[in-house]
Formats: C-alpha cells, structure tokens, sequence
C-alpha cells in the first residue's frame, strides 16, 4: 500500500535537533498537542516521498514537542530538519455538528439561506486572517465567503451539503462581477 499525502494530514514540522542523542523539535500544527503524547510512528517526507519513522519516545513541550525516532543518532536527526510529518486521515478523530475538516467538506454543495444553492466548494484557503471558502458557481464564476461561525449555518455529512447565511449582498456581488 502505498501512502501519499492525499490520505493524509499535515502534523507538524521537524524545525531543528534537540540535544546530541539523535532527538528533534517538533512544530505541531494542531489544536491539542497533548493528545498526539502516544504516536508510535510517523510519516516524514523524504525527497517528495512519505516515509514510515517509528518514535521511541515523545515529549510534549509548550511549543511543540521532541521526538525520538527509533535507530537515529545526531547525524541522522540532523539530516531530518525541515521535514514535514504525516499522519493518516483516518486517524484523525470524527467531528460532529458544525465542526469539520477542511479537507472533509471539498465537494459539498453550498446552499446561501438567501441566493439557495451558490455551487461546489473547491477549497478553504486558510490565511491569517480568517479561512475563506472557494466556491464554485455553475455559471463558472468563483464566490468566497469567510468561514465563521455567524455565516455556517449547517453541515449535512450525509448529502454533502453546507448551509451557510452569507453577508447581505455577497454572492450578488460575485455573480455580477464585482460591479455596482
């Protein structure tokens, strides 16, 4: 079987050595750092590839953590700085209600409580501002709307629909190209 990072998520990142034993820092990109204080093993990419790593050991620290891969020493950690790690999609625990991951909504019908249904989500871009939905409308005009929770209404897993209340005049003004 082969892993790719379709059918995974983004954990964190190997930002640089810790100590003279073989450990490595960890940034992890995720909410609850504490919960990841048992993984066993990881993928890291290696030359574009994801590569199974199995951890010996794991410390939670506040900005991240320090792990321990089985058969490294500090050349062979050295050489894993600036790797990005894996894990697989199915580990990630279910959400309910209005809570999702980005990767799990692509697809899904957007319906605007005003304007009906606005098209497909392509994607959520995630800046520092706020994530923003990309959505597709079927006369090939692109909509985006922030994604915050005064303008998600709904999640419907089981049709692949979000129900959303965008700004008054939003998707009015993409339809009509921005003009007044």
């Amino acid at each position: 079987m082969v892993i790719d990072k379709e059918s995974c998520y983004f954990l964190g990142k190997i930002v640089r050595t810790s100590g003279l034993k073989g450990d490595v820092s960890v940034f992890l990109d995720v909410d609850e750092p504490e919960s990841y204080a048992e993984l066993d093993s990881v993928f890291v990419e290696r030359k574009g590839a994801l590569v199974p790593y199995f951890i010996e050991s794991v410390q939670i620290r506040p900005n991240g953590a320090v792990f321990h891969f089985e058969d490294t020493n500090f050349e062979t950690a050295q050489a894993l700085v600036g790797s990005a790690l894996y894990l697989p999609l199915e580990l990630l625990p279910p959400l309910t209600g209005k809570q999702f991951y980005f990767h799990e909504v692509r697809g899904f019908e957007v319906v605007d409580a005003e304007a009906g249904d606005i098209g497909k989500l392509r994607e959520i871009w995630d800046n520092a501002a706020q994530p923003l939905m990309c959505i597709d409308h079927p006369s090939g005009k692109e909509i985006m709307i922030p994604l915050v929770d005064d303008f998600l209404v709904d999640v419907d897993r089981e049709n692949r629909v979000l129900k959303v209340k965008a700004p008054e005049g939003l998707v009015e003004f993409y339809l009509e190209g921005g003009q007044e």
